[in-house]
């Protein structure tokens, strides 16, 4: 398997010194100066991301050089759009800092106010697409404005501007999950089979070696079920010499909970991931667990949380990914400790102003994460509810040592993109005669 050239940007190592500048009471009507700065950080064709900025009181005093703020991939085919000037540009692409002071509480407590400090500017060059890492740019610049023309000394940022190299495998299904379609690796406009599903909706059979993993539902007729619970639903991966090396099925059903008709927080719905164990032929060995339930609100979520296991455990593992995706339309899972971290604060922010979004309720503390996992993971891209999903997946390579490693990410996405049909509102039965009633 050939990946294809990703690049990482982050900025990190964040902090501001603003010299003169007493820490309290910048304004008579402002109580206090705001619990930190924040910035904006753009960049051409990527969601603007904003982070909090740290200040330093010391002059002596730098910021950690290894935490990151923020993290940008990047394929060759945006790193050419931004090398290209466009009709409404005259350069090359930016990446740029905007900093913020910000206020809250002021007017007796309502609203919160912020007034822009500075920019940080650094343009895309050509060194960009090296595949080599580099330091773009490491220590403090002055970003004052009207610094000059005052005569004071202005305010000043710290960062580190890094580019790594972080190739990626890209892999698509040619289908619906549920149709049992190819896997294939896209390499540009090159399409390589590298893996079949097998899709089934029938109760786990006793021959299956899965059948270990199941716990029996008692008796009962199978037909109706679909109208109050989903179980049975069960995915395998083969490789291209048909041998299943890696498998997703239900292990709690997805039923309504008590007084709605959709799967709720209190009651999700559970898939157990698995991979073959290369010392026993047809036998499996827990490897994560994907529970999904619905939450409503001005819109209807998917909600994914995903744990990895240890070797031969089953219960709860350490918590990996906590993702929503509109039902509706669809979304994206993945697995990104840099992201996860910037995501978890801006969480805490919404649930601070009490936003009407449902939240999946994060501890917010990824951080122990990082050196398990070390950044970006896999991604999976999904479309909403009663659509052809054909998940694309891309897969950092540097976790894969072996096919059958790429194997169990392709069972966690046909995971993630099932549980949003698992998670629809279920029917309500109609009484006889209803139809013709109106």
């Amino acid at each position: 398997m050939d990946p294809q050239a990703f690049i990482r940007l982050s900025i990190g190592s964040l902090g501001l010194r603003i010299p003169g500048t007493p820490l309290t009471a910048a304004k008579s009507d402002i109580h206090a100066f705001s619990s930190s700065c924040v910035c904006e950080i753009r960049l051409r064709g990527f969601p603007v991301q904003t982070t909090p900025i740290p200040l330093i009181s010391s002059p002596e005093t730098n910021p950690d050089s290894h935490s990151i703020a923020s993290s940008f991939y990047i394929e060759e085919s945006d790193l050419k759009a931004m090398l290209a000037p466009g009709c409404f540009y005259t350069s090359h692409a930016c990446l740029e800092i905007v900093v913020f002071t910000v206020w809250k509480g002021f007017h007796c407590g309502v609203g919160i106010k912020r007034q822009q400090i500075g920019t940080f500017k650094l343009e895309v060059g050509p060194e960009w697409g090296q595949g080599k890492p580099v330091i773009l740019y490491n220590g403090w610049i002055g970003i004052g404005k009207n610094r000059k023309d005052s005569g004071k000394p202005g305010a000043e940022l710290h960062l580190r501007v890094k580019l790594d190299p972080d190739p990626r495998y890209v892999f698509q299904f040619e289908d619906n999950t549920k149709l049992s379609p190819q896997i294939v690796q896209l390499q540009g406009t090159i399409k390589q089979p590298i893996f079949s599903c097998k899709f089934s909706q029938d109760r786990v059979s006793q021959v299956d070696p899965l059948s270990t993993f199941w716990a029996s539902s008692g008796d009962g007729v199978y037909q109706d079920m679909e109208r109050r619970e989903r179980k049975g639903w069960k995915v395998k991966i083969h490789d291209l010499s048909s041998s299943a090396v890696a498998a997703a099925f239900i292990t709690t059903p997805f039923v309504p909970s008590a007084g709605c008709d959709w799967v709720a927080k209190s009651n999700p719905g559970a898939w157990l991931i698995v991979r073959s164990d290369a010392c026993q032929p047809e036998s499996w060995q827990p490897w994560g667990k994907l529970e999904a339930w619905r939450a409503r609100g001005i819109r209807d979520y998917v909600c994914c949380h995903f744990h990895l296991l240890s070797e031969g455990q089953e219960g709860d593992g350490l918590l990996m990914s906590e993702i929503l995706m509109n039902a509706e339309k669809g979304g994206e899972f993945f697995i990104d400790t840099d992201r996860q971290v910037r995501e978890a604060e801006a969480e805490a922010e919404a649930a601070a102003a009490a936003t009407p979004v449902p939240s999946p309720q994060s501890s917010g503390d990824f951080a122990a994460l990082s050196p398990v996992v070390g950044g970006f993971v896999v991604s999976c891209r999904v479309q909403g509810e009663g659509k052809c999903s054909k998940p694309l997946v891309q897969l950092a390579m540097r976790h894969v040592t072996c096919v059958e490693d790429a194997a169990i990410f392709m069972a966690l996405a046909a995971a993630v993109d099932l549980s949003i049909e698992a998670c629809r509102p279920f029917r309500r039965k109609i009484r006889r005669g209803t139809i013709h009633s109106r």
